[in-house]
């Protein structure tokens, strides 16, 4: 029973994103045709993550709200090198991760992540929950870069692991 109810799942999931391309790519399209207003419903359906992956990765608001602004932009400049067999948000996910090493390699300082950014969620006790986000904060800024990118996708973006493997 349970095994079905996975496999239903699991399609309804790959429909969702078969469609969610298909979208994607018909954006990109009329985009490319010259509609540059079609860009704007890819912005809003991927601001969201980028900007949490950015946030994860460089630790800083500012930073990290320029790195997925300047992504958003270099993607629409260079949206003709897109290649439609592939999923936009992998194309436009490398773009921003391309964007956030560049910004970590010229800040070179090592600057926490704010501990109200740490973790998603608060359980009841306080000092419990302060604890959790600065070890958390602590562990995955201790990670490398390679590995701190997985895991942010994973557990702070929530993307399947396929959808990790598609985006890396």
């Amino acid at each position: 029973m349970a095994e079905a109810r996975d496999a239903v799942t699991n399609l309804s999931t790959a429909r969702v994103y078969v469609s969610q391309d298909e979208e994607d790519h018909a954006l990109v399209d009329r985009c490319l045709g010259g509609e540059t207003a079609a860009f704007g419903p890819l912005v809003e359906r991927y601001q969201r993550i980028l900007f949490t992956v950015s946030m994860r990765t460089l630790g800083n608001e500012d930073e990290a709200s320029d790195a997925t602004q300047n992504a958003f932009v270099k993607g629409y400049e260079k949206l003709d090198t897109f290649d439609p067999n592939r999923r936009f948000f992998s194309w436009i996910y490398r773009i921003l991760v391309n964007e956030c090493l560049n910004l970590r390699r010229d800040r070179r300082l090592y600057e926490p992540i704010t501990p109200e950014l740490a973790t998603v969620g608060s359980p009841p006790d306080p000092v419990e929950t302060a604890e959790r986000k600065r070890l958390v904060q602590a562990a995955v800024l201790a990670l490398p870069p390679e590995y701190r990118e997985v895991v942010v996708l994973r557990y702070f973006t929530e993307l399947s692991y396929e959808d990790i493997g598609d985006a890396l």
